[in-house]
């Protein structure tokens, strides 16, 4: 029952394989059939136009704790501008001191992905957005105390009244919509390897041109692919063999939990690998902290390859060729809290 997913990538990898004799002797036109660079301006949001209010708004709601119902944690807690979009913790603290399950993905490049979280049980950014907050391991919020919080912070109304004008301003989804619009920003173009795509056939030095190389001939391409280097498709962790019980934890079985359907056992949304390299630990687990040592085990799980030291060497020096520009965000004056603002509940 394990084989249906497996299908996708492989099938990907075939295609990209086979294409013609003159795109494989070609490297770089081998790589433009496979990858797409990242945009330098942040794509349209479908059916959530943007507009210089709502991502402002929205980077406010993104920095405030208060939407937490213990004031202490933002969105920023866990996908930290700053830091490649993630914690660098294994799993989240969340309220009061809870561990989430899964080690939290970067927010950086989330806008291209196919959905959002390990399991996609979040077809997009809004959806996404306000699941933290309602989280009891999380924020711990509901969706009406966030919009009583919301309007309890007086300074709140006038923003939200110019993002989104007409009718009741300061809702739950329009919140939602916001944070996902700032969070559609937070791109990272111009990476070596986007400049690579774009011609420049000196953006990659001679490791990261025999890592890319690698990188397609074994296979790593067939899931990591796109825009995004990954985060297009679904795959199980162990297609050839499935690593130890702490990497793949055996009671989490990833987008089973979303579909009930036994062939998705153990499958999870492939990551995206941009910016790799600034965002340890690793997998769903974030059990593996060395990108040296998550290339080893993703050869031997997914592959079936036992990569020499030489080949993890080169791969790895192929995936820093995919750290960008990281956003430059000036962080926000969030309007304060007055007497009769609810207060925190630790």
């Amino acid at each position: 029952m394990m084989q249906r997913p497996t299908l996708i990538p492989l099938l990907a990898l075939a295609g990209a394989l086979s294409a013609p004799a003159w795109a494989q002797s070609d490297p770089m036109k081998q790589a433009q059939g496979l990858f797409k660079p990242l945009p330098t301006q942040p794509p349209a949001v479908p059916g959530n136009p943007a507009s210089p209010a709502k991502v402002a708004l929205g980077k406010m709601l993104y920095f405030d704790p208060r939407l937490s119902e213990s004031h202490a944690i933002s969105c920023n807690s866990c996908h930290m501008v700053g830091m490649g979009g993630v914690d660098l913790q294994e799993t989240s603290l969340g309220h009061r001191w809870q561990r989430g399950g899964r080690n939290a993905p970067t927010v950086y490049n989330a806008v291209f992905d196919v959905a959002q979280f390990w399991d996609g049980r979040a077809k997009d950014l809004e959806q996404q957005a306000g699941g933290p907050l309602v989280n009891p391991i999380e924020m711990d919020a509901t969706e009406k105390h966030v919009v009583e919080q919301l309007k309890g912070i007086p300074g709140y109304a006038p923003l939200f009244a110019k993002a989104f004008p007409g009718g009741e301003a300061i809702t739950f989804e329009n919140v939602r919509r916001a944070i996902a619009l700032f969070e559609a920003t937070l791109i990272t173009p111009n990476a070596p390897f986007d400049r690579y795509l774009r011609g420049d056939a000196r953006a990659l030095d001679a490791r990261q041109a025999q890592g890319l190389a690698l990188f397609i001939g074994k296979g790593c391409a067939g899931c990591h692919n796109g825009i995004n280097v990954g985060g297009g498709q679904y795959a199980p962790f162990g297609v050839v063999e499935r690593p130890g019980a702490e990497i793949l934890p055996p009671g989490d079985k990833g987008r089973f939990a979303v579909t009930r359907t036994v062939s998705d056992e153990y499958v999870f949304r492939v990551p995206s690998l941009r910016n790799v390299a600034l965002t340890p630990p690793y997998f769903h687990s974030g059990k593996v902290w060395d990108l040296r040592q998550a290339v080893a085990v993703m050869g031997n799980s997914q592959l079936g390859a036992k990569l020499t030291d030489a080949e993890v060497d080169q791969i790895t020096a192929f995936l820093g060729s995919l750290t960008g520009n990281q956003p430059q965000v000036t962080l926000p004056i969030l309007p304060p809290s007055v007497a009769t603002t609810p207060q925190p509940k630790p």
